[in-house]
């Protein structure tokens, strides 16, 4: 494999890992993936990685991952080459890298049959731009300045109880 990829990957890894939660993706039938039986013949198997699961020997290598997982209330320490990985993706920042030559070709197939005229995402090259920033927009609506366009008139008798002044439906909870 490609040693800059395989940096590549490993950086992305490691700094969404320092985000929070990150789901690898993988194909469970590569050579050197050590998974579960149960779930070894997965073209597409997706494992959640994280250190607030105190994980007593997580590694991020050169050759791949290394963890203990829990797999149906079972501990099962599982080994993913960089081969095997094909994308990440953060739970925390919403991010996602795809490395779509490292993909199953069935994947591939799959993808290309439901969205034929577009393109695969592709992990932006590292140190490119940052995310867009959002930017807000005034909505026209209700101008809560001018009175209602449909207002009684006052009338002349005794007043009644007066009414409480009008408040937003939002509050503040300590």
């Amino acid at each position: 494999m490609d040693e800059k990829k395989v940096l590549d990957k490993k950086e992305r890894l490691l700094a969404a890992l320092d985000q929070g939660m990150v789901m690898i993706h993988l194909d469970a039938r590569r050579p050197g993936v050590l998974v579960p039986a149960s779930v070894k013949t997965e073209a597409h198997l997706r494992l959640n990685l994280s250190y607030r699961f105190d994980p007593p020997d997580l590694t991020v290598g050169e050759w791949g991952v290394r963890s203990t997982l829990s797999f149906s209330g079972s501990r099962f320490t599982i080994a993913v080459p960089w081969s095997a990985l094909f994308a990440i993706a953060s739970h925390v920042t919403k991010e996602f890298w795809m490395y779509p030559e490292d993909m199953p070709p069935e994947l591939l197939q799959q993808t290309a049959a439901s969205r034929p005229a577009q393109p695969l995402p592709v992990a932006p090259a590292p140190g490119a731009a940052e995310r867009p920033r959002t930017f807000l927009r005034e909505v026209q609506g209700e101008r809560r300045d001018e009175p209602p366009a449909e207002v009684p008139p006052p009338t002349d008798g005794p007043p009644d109880e007066p009414s409480p002044p009008r408040r937003g439906h939002l509050r503040l909870v300590k």
